[in-house]
């Protein structure tokens, strides 16, 4: 059905309207007293017409100078100029004023304006089309049964567009920030999707509560009864909000995201998911573990993604016929070839010969790795140690390996003396 044929048919039904108010008087007198009496009856019950409704057709009325309490042919070109007037504001809205809107957010750095105005449209073009409607409703004087369905109605409708078009804007406003904590690469970001569902849900209850609230119902006693109902429910899923307020713990804390790899308490692996109930570890061997919150926020969580550096310590023994002036210049080298990495950090470096052990004369050396890549620290460590082998080979010293010597004594010793 095209404009053209929705503006007759309305202009139609108007007239059958015009008909039937103009029915006999003594029908109409015959029904005066039912109608004021259920108006009586209802007086209490009937939500109130939004207020700007009724501003703007007492004003429209005042400018046409139209007074007579009844339904004229004025009430119904009025109204049908309302009805015509939002359908054709509607379009106006939707095919002019926001088509250059989101011209005008396409030219702006933020994509805000880019997802704010397409979810602001509809609700926007909607609301345009209920004041047309309910306006030319409440320019006609029907029944005060009529009179109640139109309060109810325009209760409903004009709560039920504020809260969407509040809802999308909202949504819109929680997929910016999820964009943005994923461009920045911030921890939250893998938790914007159910917190976007948590407060949508919140957002959804708080509105159907107003909407009841509007239209008579005794909302705080619906309230106290929810509280009775609930305390019971959260004794009985004491491990479920455990797990939930887990999450909301790691959500603020922070201590790793999808990706990293961790370890808690005696689970170590790659985090793969982090859900409002648990959170899924890929172990090494390819397991899967799933870990529920509430531990997650309770046990020790060490970040093996957040290193800053590694440390490297390491003994190396020479063997005792090393002599101290050799023993002098291969701790110096040792330095020396250390500190010439550029992946180490050189104040960190100490070389020393520490002890006289059993077998071996050792030499303690330790130093700090700039890369937290474990990759590049081994091929690091592979290139110290060699290195080192070549600079003992080259100076004629040996690496011990555990040896022991026996002294014997008494007949033994000389039975072994005489067989040589």
């Amino acid at each position: 059905m095209n404009c053209r044929a929705l503006i007759h048919f309305f202009l139609f039904a108007l007239l059958a309207l015009r008909a039937f108010a103009q029915e006999p008087a003594a029908e109409a007198a015959a029904q005066a007293n039912t109608t004021a009496a259920a108006a009586v009856v209802t007086a209490n019950k009937v939500p109130p017409t939004p207020d700007f409704l009724e501003h703007l057709v007492d004003e429209t009325l005042r400018i046409f100078d139209v007074k007579n309490s009844g339904n004229t042919w004025a009430h119904f070109g009025i109204a049908a100029l309302f009805l015509v007037g939002g359908l054709l504001l509607r379009r106006v809205v939707t095919g002019i004023i926001f088509h250059q809107l989101k011209k005008l957010a396409a030219k702006t750095e933020t994509t805000l304006d880019d997802k704010l105005f397409p979810a602001m449209e509809d609700p926007v073009a909607t609301f345009v089309l209920l004041v047309g409607v309910f306006s030319a409703l409440k320019v006609l004087k029907l029944s005060a049964t009529n009179d109640i369905a139109i309060g109810y109605g325009s209760t409903v409708a004009f709560s039920l567009v504020l809260f969407w078009g509040l809802l999308r804007a909202f949504s819109a406003v929680l997929d910016h920030a999820h964009e943005v904590a994923l461009e920045k690469n911030l921890g939250i970001a893998a938790f914007m999707p159910w917190i976007k569902k948590t407060l949508v849900v919140v957002f959804v209850i708080f509105g159907v509560l107003m909407v009841a609230q509007s239209l008579g119902a005794d909302v705080k006693a619906f309230l106290a009864g929810l509280g009775i109902g609930g305390l019971a429910f959260a004794l009985a899923a004491q491990d479920t909000i455990a797990n939930l307020f887990g999450s909301i713990v790691v959500a603020i804390d922070q201590p790793f995201k999808v990706g990293e790899n961790v370890k808690i308490g005696a689970n170590e692996g790659m985090v793969e998911d982090i859900g409002l109930r648990s959170t899924k570890l890929r172990t090494p061997g390819r397991n899967l573990i799933v870990i529920p919150n509430k531990m997650v926020a309770s046990e020790p969580i060490i970040n093996n993604s957040r290193f800053i550096g590694r440390r490297v310590e390491q003994v190396i023994g020479l063997t005792y016929d090393t002599k101290p002036e050799q023993m002098e210049e291969i701790v110096k080298e040792i330095r020396q070839l250390i500190e010439r990495e550029s992946e180490v950090d050189v104040s960190s470096v100490h070389v020393y010969f520490r002890d006289c052990s059993a077998s071996s004369l050792d030499i303690w050396l330790a130093y700090n790795v700039k890369s937290p890549d474990f990759a590049k620290q081994m091929a690091l460590r592979q290139r110290i140690n060699l290195a080192l082998m070549r600079a003992v080979a080259d100076r004629g010293l040996e690496f011990a390996f555990p040896t022991s010597v026996m002294h014997l004594d008494g007949p033994i010793a000389q039975q072994i003396a005489d067989r040589k």
